[in-house]
């Protein structure tokens, strides 16, 4: 995987169906621990509700749960889970907590008041796209400092840490599929004097 969508922090909304009252809220999880933990908070938020219904998607594990909670198989859990997988999510549970309103909404209802729950919630988020960057450091003469800023701009990179000291030291992040042409672009700018050395990969909002 050399991209993925999460969501910046956690995002609600709430609809009304047949009565029903759904309440809905996202947030960033990064494993099961605080998934869960946000699950719970939910739980304790609401404790008279009919039903607490999630789903999540996260990276650790190649991991995606759901649960009906109660609700007839199919229509509650699955629903939201298919939203986050539909938009791309990694790293993100979703609950969509029920009010019962009285008034039965058969499993047709439910999937889309489900669904819809879960939509509303991620449209109300700050959605990140996420990308495979490299990291690396490089050392040059001041004479160069200015040419690799400008190569820096063209190439989207991010400074991630400056030095000025005999020469000047940066520490930067960049797409990693764009490292190489970086590399080659540095290498001839300095004649060969210059190169950056990769520390590692990271994923980034781009």
């Amino acid at each position: 995987m050399t991209a993925y969508k999460t969501i910046a922090g956690a995002a609600s909304a709430e609809h009304i169906e047949k009565r029903s009252r759904f309440i809905c809220l996202t947030t960033p999880a990064r494993d099961e621990a605080e998934a869960l933990a946000m699950l719970e908070e939910v739980r304790v938020r609401h404790p008279d509700a009919n039903h607490n219904c999630y789903a999540y998607i996260l990276r650790m594990g190649n991991t995606q749960r759901c649960s009906d909670d109660g609700e007839p198989q199919g229509t509650a859990g699955l629903p939201i889970l298919e939203v986050l997988r539909h938009r791309g999510m990694q790293d993100v549970i979703a609950v969509v907590t029920r009010y019962f309103g009285g008034t039965l909404l058969g499993a047709g209802g439910l999937i889309r008041a489900y669904s819809q729950g879960a939509a509303l919630a991620l449209d109300a988020a700050i959605v990140l796209n996420m990308c495979l960057c490299t990291v690396a450091a490089i050392e040059l003469h001041y004479s160069g400092y200015g040419k690799l800023q400008n190569l820096f701009a063209a190439f989207g990179v991010v400074v991630l840490e400056e030095s000025f000291a005999e020469n000047v030291s940066l520490r930067f992040r960049i797409a990693a599929d764009r490292f190489l042409a970086l590399e080659k672009e540095i290498a001839e700018m300095s004649a060969g004097s210059s190169r950056p050395v990769v520390l590692g990969e990271e994923f980034a909002a781009i």
